[in-house]
């Protein structure tokens, strides 16, 4: 039978928002640059729920590879659930549908799904191992639960410019005043054990940006989201000034002009198995 839940918002206050310099990161990302991992363990006809599917890129590359699976991705804004569906129709992929769910109380059945995928999803949650018990009574004994998070805390650049270091101390304590922690990535193994998930597999992969394309899509991305999306409005309500979210927004696009810019984000893994899985 199929379980429901009460509904309650994913999280209260998504960090970011959902700015057009917050999707236009999210619609760089593909199933190979942030779900490596993942690719050895899919296969034709296998079943996927993407939680916080957000503008649906990753979605739908996953999707082209598990056809004729069944591919589902949920997010908490509906704004965005309508951006991936237009995304899948204009790539002509029919085998996914895109839907508004809540992370801690996904509309399907215990086992419904092979898979239950998750990208950048915890480190915005409160409740991190609520979630991820969650994924595991969806995917149950035999399904997979994927996550993959960034550790902010462990980025690291060059050239060592001051302004991007007062980016990195004011990102962290903006994103730990509205919601979760901004350095998940070397917490999701110790996470899917509280939350009971078995035979847990951690890895580490990196997001590097260094060519002129790399720093002129990132650091133009990070100098318009920290002075237009939320990210500012929440920066302000802690105390940052107009004047230091400008000395900001000017540090990323020095950074991406610089031709010996380099920037590093390290990214924490895990595949496990539901709670009630053998272990191997």
């Amino acid at each position: 039978m199929l379980r429901r839940y009460p509904r309650e918002m994913t999280t209260a206050r998504y960090t970011h928002g959902h700015h057009e310099s917050v999707l236009r990161s999210h619609e760089w990302r593909t199933a190979e640059n942030s779900a490596a991992y993942l690719l050895p363990h899919l296969a034709p006809g296998l079943s996927l729920l993407d939680v916080g599917s957000g503008p649906g890129t990753i979605t739908v590359d996953l999707a082209q590879r598990l056809a004729p699976g069944r591919v589902k991705g949920v997010d908490a804004a509906a704004d965005v659930v309508a951006k991936a569906a237009a995304l899948a129709a204009q790539r002509g992929v029919v085998d996914v549908e895109f839907a508004v769910g809540d992370a801690y109380a996904l509309d399907a059945a215990d086992g419904e799904y092979d898979i239950v995928h998750a990208h950048q999803v915890l480190q915005h949650l409160e409740r991190p191992v609520d979630a991820l018990r969650e994924f595991g009574r969806v995917a149950g004994a035999d399904g997979l639960v994927a996550a993959r998070d960034v550790d902010y805390e462990g980025t690291i650049w060059y050239p060592l410019l001051p302004a991007l270091a007062e980016w990195l101390d004011l990102y962290v304590r903006v994103h730990r005043s509205s919601s979760g922690e901004p350095s998940a990535g070397r917490r999701l193994k110790a996470w899917a054990r509280e939350a009971g998930l078995r035979d847990i597999v951690s890895s580490a992969s990196v997001w590097v940006f260094e060519s002129p394309d790399d720093r002129a899509f990132w650091g133009g991305m990070w100098a318009d989201r920290v002075v237009q999306s939320a990210f500012a409005d929440r920066a302000r309500a802690i105390g940052a000034d107009d004047a230091q979210l400008e000395r900001i927004s000017d540090g990323w696009r020095e950074w991406a002009e610089r031709p010996d810019a380099w920037l590093l984000m390290p990214h924490g893994e895990i595949l496990a198995r539901g709670a009630g899985a053998e272990r191997r």
